[in-house]
């Protein structure tokens, strides 16, 4: 049985952890989930219908690994109706010890777009994150939403749900949470730098630098294989892109030139997957043929 002291420190840390979020305008009236495993069959979870703003040690939920309440609420409460997505991705990575499920509104506004997240515009994104996923959409509150994560979970610690918000893991439930705080603030500065008119990104040897540096750090990253101008057009997971709908349509990262300028680099950097597509191409024919006009006129 679990140590009676350890769990009310884990419930002390959830109903924190509840309030930050709260706070931040992570989760609204009863929106969100944090869950901590406590040992190898027991999790700690959040209430449904419950504020996360506002919640107290009594109403914080007993679990096993299938979703049972084991132990009876002090309160009455009901364990969270999404519960299944934080078992799942304990299953399927034993030493994540919590997860942390909100919707922070700068990365849902990504899920909701389909925008694939950019890389390679902040160190501290690009050490700590890397490429963030955007899984498909499942109906929140059984194992159809549990099972959008399953493909992404073993390659990042953060997922964007599309349309729905995100969910972060880690060994305790305070890092779990970072990870949320930073994607969100990091989604918040792309859209003001989009709207100041430009974003800069790091060139190919500051990308490197920073990939190796993590290396170095211990912290793995999916983009360890990735060579030259793959490293920052989040290609980790550029193949689930057709089942999700994810794409760049707001933020072009450096990969992605127009004309000329495709070839020339995709044919520097050694990638296929960054060429011009035949629509640009004749875009750039018409623009050409169009500019000649006015000069001759």
């Amino acid at each position: 049985m679990f140590n009676q002291s350890q769990l009310s420190k884990v419930k002390d840390e959830i109903c924190d952890i509840g309030r930050r979020i709260y706070n931040k305008g992570f989760a609204a009236a009863n929106d969100g989930n944090i869950s901590f495993r406590i040992d190898d069959d027991t999790v700690v979870c959040t209430p449904t219908q419950v504020c996360k703003g506002f919640l107290k040690p009594d109403d914080v939920c007993i679990v096993d690994m299938d979703g049972n309440q084991i132990v009876k609420n002090p309160n009455g409460r009901k364990r969270t109706s999404e519960v299944m997505l934080h078992l799942t991705v304990m299953k399927k990575r034993p030493e994540v010890k919590s997860v942390v499920h909100c919707h922070p509104p700068h990365a849902t506004a990504f899920g909701i777009a389909r925008e694939a997240i950019p890389q390679c515009v902040l160190p501290e994104v690009d050490i700590y994150m890397g490429d963030v996923p955007i899984a498909k959409y499942g109906i929140p509150g059984g194992q159809e939403l549990a099972d959008t994560v399953l493909s992404f979970i073993d390659k990042s610690d953060i997922i964007v749900l599309a349309n729905h918000g995100t969910v972060s893991v880690g060994p305790t439930i305070e890092k779990a949470y970072w990870l949320t705080e930073l994607l969100d603030a990091y989604c918040r500065i792309l859209l003001i730098s989009r709207d100041l008119g430009k974003v800069e990104y790091f060139n190919k040897d500051e990308a490197e630098d920073l990939l190796r540096l993590k290396t170095e750090w211990g912290i793995k990253d999916a983009r360890s294989d990735l060579k030259n101008c793959e490293l920052c057009a989040n290609d980790v997971f550029r193949e689930s892109w057709k089942e999700t709908g994810v794409a760049h349509r707001a933020f072009q990262p450096p990969t992605f030139k127009r004309g000329d300028d495709v070839a020339k680099h995709a044919n520097a950097c050694g990638c296929t997957e960054h060429k011009p597509d035949e629509q640009e191409q004749v875009i750039q024919a018409i623009t050409e043929r169009v500019m000649q006009a006015l000069k001759a006129a």
